[in-house]
């Protein structure tokens, strides 16, 4: 059923405006009587119950940052079977990000491009629909991604996201910083390790008791990636997210008219799948086994995520499959974790 709706009607509609009809549904089913009626369908085998960071996941499987932008549909995404939920990323400043169209279908690769830019209403008006997400008996493990707000200097990115922080951390399970959007300008340069230490630790002292990792780029080279991964344990933080969007565009089936059509901006999906793989590789062989490697990028399938749990990573997060594979793509993927036990 999915895919012919996918073929025949979602396809037409402009990508972000398909966003927003699906997030009014996904927002629909978090609400009674709904919810419990979805839950017993889509709930994950007790099987899949995870460890990590402290928390207890219902699913090691969970929805990446970028979808739930604005903390609308933590309970609604719960309700369809992901472990937990990554909101955000957030900024500390409300911002509409970049002029649209700025979210662009590659069908054929089973890609997505986007340059969103954070657009958000801002952290302090997410940290009162967290408020009410925290309220509720049955939720999800709700993870919160803070970034840079446009308008500040990356030299003062430091204290903006210390703002996010304190405003946001004591109600996140768990938090993430982002430094490697490639939508906002500068902000890939945060990665630098030697700009990056002392944001960690500012941030880190801010966060106080909430867990932090850090959101790093596929496009790091594979000794930047070491260096950002070492760093990570050095500072204190409990995670790394691996990995964000990348600005390749290599070997895509997608009429190369079409590609340049879209535009600059960050591409998720298949085509980031190999190397998505390859920098948790890279992570896990160099931090410790206590540290939480939350594995994102090219996820489709349950095998997809057996493979990257294989490969040591906690949790596994995805997105574009959601596009492509529809409403019970959680169920799909959890059911076939647990036939796979």
């Amino acid at each position: 059923m999915y895919p012919f709706l996918f073929r025949t009607v979602l396809t037409r509609m402009d990508p972000e405006t398909a966003h927003h009809a699906a997030m009014l549904v996904i927002r629909g089913l978090g609400v009674r009587p709904l919810a419990p009626l979805v839950r017993r369908f889509t709930r994950p085998d007790p099987s899949l119950r995870t460890r990590a960071l402290g928390l207890t996941f219902d699913s090691p499987f969970g929805v990446a940052a970028g979808f739930d932008k604005d903390v609308t549909g933590v309970a609604g995404l719960g309700a369809l079977g992901f472990g937990h939920v990554e909101v955000g990323t957030l900024t500390a400043i409300p911002q509409d990000g970049n002029p649209r169209p700025r979210l662009f279908r590659l069908v054929r690769d089973r890609a997505v491009i986007n340059r969103m830019g954070f657009n958000n209403r801002g952290a302090a008006a997410a940290a009162e629909r967290l408020r009410t997400a925290r309220r509720r008996a049955t939720r999800p493990v709700v993870g919160v991604n803070i970034g840079k707000s446009r308008v500040v200097d990356v030299a003062e990115a430091t204290a903006d996201y210390v703002t996010s922080t304190r405003l946001l951390a004591p109600l996140a399970d768990y938090l993430v910083v982002n430094v490697s959007s490639p939508n906002t300008p500068g902000l890939r340069g945060l990665q630098a390790v030697e700009t990056l230490r002392p944001l960690l630790e500012a941030v880190r002292d801010a966060a106080g008791a909430t867990p932090l990792l850090v959101k790093i780029a596929p496009d790091l080279a594979d000794d930047e990636i070491e260096a950002v991964a070492r760093l990570a344990v050095d500072v204190g933080l409990a995670g790394i997210v691996a990995t964000n969007t990348t600005i390749s565009r290599d070997a895509l089936v997608t009429d190369a008219a079409v590609v340049a059509d879209a535009g600059a901006g960050g591409m998720s999906g298949a085509p980031l799948k190999e190397r998505s793989l390859a920098v948790l590789r890279i992570v896990r062989a160099v931090v410790p086994a206590e540290f939480c490697v939350v594995s994102a990028g090219g996820v489709e399938t349950a095998a997809d995520v057996r493979e990257r749990l294989d490969a040591g990573a906690n949790l596994v997060q995805g997105y574009t499959g959601f596009l492509y594979r529809g409403p019970l793509w959680a169920r799909q993927i959890n059911r076939g974790l647990a036939a796979g036990r």
